[in-house]
């Protein structure tokens, strides 16, 4: 414990205290709705999912944007810059709906700003699928200050997603750190605890747990928001 200087955090269900389904179920009827005027909603959809999988499946080196954006493709065709600029306007002006899902919490709050002050690097560590602006928001949304953080990993920047290891280590190699040095506290049992393999300490937060996969849980410190509120003020101070 006492190698870890630097903290990763998952974003939707940790950072940011959030009812995931009401979160999809919000995110893609209104996403959808903003495009019904070219495509219908269901055709819509199999598209956007289609070019989300591109995404998580992608092993190149090439940017999450660029991959989603190539398969989009094969699917709009020369319509692909118009649905860019939809996407965009999306971000800018429809984007907020989804803060309906947010719910009211202060401990991770106070938890980075404890660990903050106690010397870590806190890093937030999402899954890049949404561009940085839908990404900002998120981070504001949760009332955490930004400025605590020193790498948001985004769709445009990052090559890779969770649970690609390529993610982490991307990341590691971003920040210059060792995974001895680091941690990870997130809420889905295979997206966030995969970063153990690479010898990331890990901590699974249970207040919006996911384990769609049903994967064995293997984490190093499992608690709720409270737990990890009293976790992160017990932690050593960085040398």
């Amino acid at each position: 414990m006492n190698k870890i200087n630097t903290i990763l955090f998952d974003l939707d269900g940790t950072l940011l205290s959030i009812n995931m389904k009401d979160f999809e179920n919000i995110y893609y009827s209104s996403l959808s709705a903003s495009f019904k005027d070219i495509m219908p909603p269901d055709n819509f959809m199999k598209i956007l999912y289609g070019s989300v999988m591109a995404m998580v499946n992608n092993t190149e080196h090439r940017t999450n944007e660029e991959v989603f954006m190539e398969a989009m493709k094969t699917h709009v065709n020369d319509d692909l810059e118009k649905y860019a600029d939809m996407f965009s306007t999306y971000y800018k002006n429809d984007f907020d709906v989804l803060k309906e899902a947010v719910l009211d919490t202060t401990e991770m709050q106070e938890a980075t700003k404890a660990l903050k002050s106690k010397g870590y690097n806190l890093v937030i560590a999402t899954n890049p699928l949404f561009p940085k602006e839908a990404i900002e928001k998120r981070i504001q949304w949760s009332g955490i200050d930004r400025s605590d953080f020193s790498y948001v990993s985004y769709f445009e920047k990052n090559h890779y997603c969770k649970p690609n290891l390529q993610y982490y280590e991307e990341i590691l190699e971003s920040i210059d750190k060792r995974p001895e040095e680091c941690m990870m506290v997130g809420n889905d049992a295979l997206e966030d605890l995969i970063a153990g393999k690479l010898g990331i300490t890990t901590y699974l937060v249970t207040d919006h747990l996911l384990n769609r996969n049903e994967v064995e849980i293997k984490a190093d410190h499992i608690g709720d928001y409270k737990d990890f509120l009293l976790f992160a003020k017990n932690m050593p101070a960085v040398k």
